[in-house]
């Protein structure tokens, strides 16, 4: 069995706009191979579509649209379980790399503290500078829902312990 060619222009597409569609799925997902399979599943769906959506201008609005709206809606559910390990891992010594990826990690947990459409709309609006009417088209819903749950997401956020301890790890790191 042989696979299809795929259609013009779409591999020139992918090529170009991968890494920033990717980028935008682990911000959803925080994790490397479910964002994987979040933009592939994304792709899927756009490479059956592509002459119909070459013809409405906008590919890659139309592939951001099938990454949020599969991510809102899929149907399997995150496995938040601690994974044991019989060594556990050093404490950050404060080198820029450990802050980093210390940060990242916290925001990565308070990101997943919110619901799926909360932290759809916080990534639209705060990290992709998306407007509160592109994000309600994108997410199929009312400029009033992302008004209420960007609000929300926000305050959750703002009171999240992991993101308060990376704050005051960091404060306290640029002060010695």
């Amino acid at each position: 069995m042989t696979t299809p060619a795929p259609p013009d222009g779409f591999a020139d597409f992918v090529a170009s706009r991968s890494a920033a569609l990717l980028r935008a799925a682990w911000l959803l997902t925080g994790d490397n191979g479910k964002a994987e399979d979040l933009l592939q599943t994304a792709l899927t769906a756009t490479w059956r579509r592509w002459p119909h959506v070459t013809e409405g201008g906008n590919p890659e609005g139309y592939v951001r649209k099938a990454l949020y709206t599969t991510y809102v809606t899929w149907w399997r559910r995150r496995w938040r379980a601690e994974l044991p390990t019989e060594v556990l891992p050093e404490r950050s010594t404060g080198s820029d790399i450990a802050d980093r990826q210390a940060n990242r990690d916290a925001v990565r947990r308070a990101l997943a503290g919110l619901s799926r459409q909360q932290r759809a709309i916080v990534v639209l609006r705060y990290v992709e500078d998306r407007t509160v009417a592109q994000t309600a088209e994108l997410l199929e819903c009312s400029a009033e829902t992302v008004k209420v749950q960007a609000f929300r997401a926000l305050a959750k956020l703002r009171a999240d312990p992991h993101l308060r301890l990376a704050e005051a790890a960091s404060s306290s790191a640029t002060k010695g």
